[in-house]
């Protein structure tokens, strides 16, 4: 029940997108970027996450992070720009051309706010020239977001998805405690809180069921991030997508809207024959068009 009305709160609040066959869009999610040590999981698939996204940029997509870009649990914010420059640069050009739409997560959820988004993402100081530039300028991180198709009238809705999640939503302050002054340092020797719903199995499937209850209830497209796990749904089950995370050992995952099609794709590090590390994009499922996860017109 906390789960329907937390979205459904969500979802009258959203900011509104009108998008049309023309539009391309790319959602990443859970990146939580870090500050660059033993316990940044971000640090391993910067490269790939940069490449991506100016791949993304030069063909003219908006970029969509849903959610916990930034571990702001586990690490002060000013270290997470020094040790992801690069990345944010990237993200500085989109935001520059008006194709970037950051969303809060629970790990990011300071981004609620707008004095601290003032503070943190307005500008960055470049320690060799000592001089303060813009970087996400005016940037306002918004919890939720309703795509609005032009020729159908479909909708998509795009949360972060710990809306619900109990001891990330409404406990988050008790969780982020115990993040910061315990299972940070774990976390640095490989272990991980037994309460994220990405290594509690059993707490990942229930926050996924109530994601299908809410789809069913409203009868809408729902695309999120939180638990990890990447999720492209077959035509015959409900219209749940993920978008994963970009912290697995060694690729990102991504979900892709362009033409009026969906699909999932995954960026890799590989090494070739010749020995040479490569970055490469690989498609997971689709390209399925939008209409075919519009529950209102499913017989």
């Amino acid at each position: 029940m906390q789960t329907d009305q937390r979205l459904t709160q969500a979802y009258r609040n959203a900011r509104i997108e009108t998008i049309d066959k023309d539009s391309k869009i790319v959602f990443m999610s859970d990146c939580h970027r870090g500050n660059g040590s033993s316990s940044d999981e971000f640090s391993r698939n910067q490269n790939a996450f940069v490449y991506a996204l100016y791949h993304y940029l030069d063909l003219g997509y908006t970029y969509v992070e849903a959610g916990d870009g930034d571990e702001l649990w586990e690490y002060k914010f000013k270290d997470i720009k020094l040790a992801h420059e690069d990345a944010f640069s990237v993200m500085r050009l989109f935001h520059k051309n008006n194709r970037l739409i950051m969303m809060i997560g629970n790990h990011n959820i300071f981004m609620n706010n707008q004095d601290y988004v003032t503070k943190n993402l307005f500008t960055s100081y470049d320690k060799y020239s000592e001089t303060v530039h813009e970087l996400l300028n005016h940037v306002k991180p918004i919890e939720a977001l309703v795509l609005k198709v032009k020729e159908t009238g479909q909708e998509i809705f795009v949360v972060h998805g710990h809306q619900g999640d109990f001891n990330n939503d409404q406990n988050w302050f008790m969780s982020m405690l115990s993040l910061r002054y315990f299972w940070r340092f774990m976390h640095a020797f490989g272990f991980h809180n037994p309460a994220s719903p990405v290594r509690n199995v059993q707490r990942r499937h229930k926050i996924e069921k109530n994601y299908n209850k809410w789809i069913e209830k409203h009868q809408m497209m729902l695309i999120c991030g939180h638990t990890h796990r990447y999720k492209y749904p077959k035509l015959t089950e409900l219209p749940y997508f993920n978008t994963g995370c970009c912290i697995y050992p060694t690729s990102l995952t991504a979900i892709e809207i362009e033409n009026g099609e969906i699909m999932l794709v995954q960026w890799r590090t590989i090494v070739n024959l010749e020995g040479v590390l490569q970055i490469v994009r690989e498609i997971i499922r689709g390209p399925v068009p939008l209409t075919k996860f519009d529950l209102r017109n499913r017989e």
